[in-house]
């Protein structure tokens, strides 16, 4: 119980978001934008966020949570079930 999971800034921040739109499919565009803001629209493609939600996957499977879910051809839902 109560296992401290050591997250960036930006895997925390991507967590809040998921959590903060729970059952809600979040596109890559969203998690950029929401992310990055501004500069989101600078990039020529979305593989970084890929990358934030796989390290965070890993650190939150580590401890047993499996919430991240992927919505294929759509983006990404966080769900958690008891």
């Amino acid at each position: 119980m109560g296992e401290l999971i050591v997250l960036t800034k930006k895997e925390y921040d991507l967590l809040l978001f998921f959590i903060t739109n729970q059952r809600r499919v979040l596109s890559k565009e969203m998690i950029a934008e929401h992310l990055w803001g501004d500069q989101s629209d600078l990039v020529d493609n979305f593989d970084f966020i890929y990358v934030h939600i796989n390290n965070l996957r890993k650190k939150l499977t580590t401890s047993g949570a499996k919430y991240i879910e992927t919505v294929y051809g759509s983006g990404y839902r966080f769900v958690a079930t008891n």
